[in-house]
This record gives structure tokens, C-alpha cells and sequence, in this order.
């Protein structure tokens, strides 16, 4: 431990680096330490049409570049490294990663949460490309189009809805032969036109060429596999996987308050814990979204370093 910083930011996703850009132009010494790369999931999104001023043929990896720049402009410095515990109480805030150890008087907790995946052959490498996690963000690449959606619960049935105003027809592939979403989203969800129902089913494997245009579902009950291929007018259609997310917040576990894993924080993003904040996905929120991150790590930022002007 070498250096005493003013804030820490804990993950480069949208909400980590736009708190360093604030946290810098603050003149406040920042360290942003991330474990893998910039952009969170918005770095495998090929293609970004509802960021504000985003440019042309945008993608997550070009704007989450230009983030980048900006913190580092504004000072902030970046490490890449594994944190592997924490001690959020006090003045001093020490953050144990696998290379080394870093102290801050404030953190700004930024892991972001990841999507729960099907788990079957092709997902991986047809996001992007025909998989999406975000309906809110795809569904206008899908406009007459047909669409699947996975799962059955509340977002799923929601998000389904949501994308009936764009795809041609979608359909809810459910393991099950009832929804678990609430009875009140059901009942809506019945009588949404263009919406259908795959019961006792999973997906097996999806394929194609360059594009998703094959799927192989299975019936829960039977054990049958049925091909369902794409219009060839088409080329493609599009799967939107929505069985759940996965708050990167293990490491926080014990350290501070958690609701079912995300972290509790008020719409100033202050934590229960004095100089903690929590900003974007990570957070306790409805809707997670690029410019929600971003909001949220200008914000957990301008307060961190207004704790920290008060500590003076």
C-alpha cells in the first residue's frame, strides 16, 4: 500500500467509469480497479441505438472507449485486478485485491450484475447476434421479426409484452405449464395480441451461420426435441433470454446490507455504511440501463466527494 486515495470505484462498467469522470473532475485522487475489461456486458453488445448522443453505428465497446478516456482525462487512474475482500468500516476504507492492497476514504461499489444464461450450446456465440438479455436495449433490431423469449416469470412476461410492439409474433418458451409471473401479469399477458406460449419446453441448442436462425427446444415431459428454423425471408430470429440476474456482489456478502444480492442504497446512492456507495446494475433498482449507470456513478460520485470535503 503505497498511496492513500480519496475514492475508490470498484468495476470499469458505465456506472464505475462515469463516477471516475466525476470523481477526477473533482479533484479527487481515484482509483478505478476492475478485473477483466472496460464496458461490463455492454461490451458484447454489438450495436447501441438508445444512448443519448451515442454516435453512428455505435457499439458498447466504442462508447465504453470514450468513457474510458474521459475518467482517465479527469485523472483517474485504473488497475486491473481481482478484489478478494474488504473492510468498508471507518475512515479508511482497504480493499484487498489478488496483486495488491489499495485504502480510500470512500468506495463506490460499481460490479455491476450479470445476466443468468440457459446454459446450452450456440448462446455464447450467437449473443450479440441474435441472443440479447435486454429488451429494452434489442428489441427495436427485431421489428418484424419473430422473437423467443425464455422464462416465465414476472420480467419475462413483461419484457414479452414489451416486444410485441416490434417483433411480427413472440413467443414465451416455459419449462413449465403455468407462468410464476403475478396473476395480474397473466391476465394482461393473455390478452396481449401477438403473444404465445411454449409450455414444458427448453432450449437445447442454438445455431446458424453468421446469424441465430436455428433452434433446437426440448419437451420437458417427453423428452422429444422438435427444430424450429428461422423464415428464410428473414435469416434470422431472435432469442431474449430473461431467467433471472446475478449480482457480482459475493465479496461483499457479511460487509454490508444485500436485498436477494443486489446492495440498498438511497437515491443519493449512499449505502447504510458511511463513504460506501453502490452505482448502476449492482444497486437495488427497476430499470438497468446504460444512462441509469451512468446517472448513478455521477451521483455516487459528487457524494463521495462531498463525505469527503466534510471529513476535512
Amino acid at each position: 500500500m503505497s498511496k492513500m486515495y480519496d475514492i475508490i470505484i470498484i468495476g470499469a462498467g458505465p456506472a464505475g467509469l462515469a463516477a471516475g469522470l466525476y470523481a477526477g473532475r473533482a479533484k479527487m485522487s481515484t482509483l478505478i480497479i476492475e478485473k477483466a475489461k472496460d464496458g461490463g456486458q455492454i461490451a458484447i453488445t454489438n450495436e447501441i441505438e438508445n444512448y443519448p448522443g451515442s454516435e453512428a453505428e455505435e457499439s458498447g465497446p466504442t462508447l465504453m472507449a470514450r468513457f474510458s478516456a474521459q475518467a482517465e482525462k479527469f485523472g483517474a487512474e485504473k488497475v486491473y485486478d481481482t478484489v478478494i475482500d474488504v473492510e468498508l468500516e471507518g475512515d479508511v476504507k482497504t480493499i484487498k485485491c489478488e496483486k495488491e492492497t489499495y485504502q480510500a476514504k470512500a468506495v463506490i461499489i460499481a460490479t455491476g450484475a450479470n445476466p443468468m444464461k440457459i446454459g446450452c450450446p450456440g448462446e455464447d456465440k450467437f449473443t450479440g447476434k441474435g441472443v440479447s438479455y435486454c429488451a429494452t436495449c434489442d428489441a427495436a433490431f427485431f421489428e418484424d421479426f419473430e422473437v423467443y423469449v425464455v422464462g416465465g416469470g414476472d420480467a419475462a412476461v413483461e419484457e414479452a409484452m414489451y416486444l410485441t410492439k416490434f417483433a411480427r409474433k413472440v413467443t414465451i418458451i416455459h419449462r413449465r405449464d403455468e407462468l410464476r409471473a403475478a396473476k395480474s401479469i397473466q391476465e394482461k399477458a393473455f390478452k396481449t395480441p401477438k403473444l404465445e406460449f411454449m409450455w414444458n419446453s427448453v432450449v437445447e441448442e442454438l445455431t446458424g451461420d453468421d446469424l441465430l436462425n436455428r433452434m433446437v427446444i426440448k419437451d420437458t415431459k417427453t423428452g422429444e426435441l422438435r427444430e424450429y428454423l428461422a423464415d428464410p425471408e428473414d435469416g434470422l430470429f431472435g432469442v431474449f433470454v430473461f431467467i433471472g440476474y446475478r449480482p457480482a456482489t459475493t465479496v461483499f456478502e457479511g460487509k454490508l446490507e444485500m436485498d436477494r444480492g443486489y446492495i440498498p442504497t438511497d437515491d443519493q446512492m449512499r449505502t447504510k455504511i458511511p463513504g460506501v456507495y453502490a452505482a448502476g446494475d449492482v444497486r437495488v433498482k427497476e430499470l438497468r440501463q446504460v444512462v441509469t449507470a451512468a446517472a448513478d456513478g455521477a451521483i455516487a460520485a459528487w457524494q463521495a466527494a462531498n463525505y469527503i470535503d466534510s471529513m476535512k
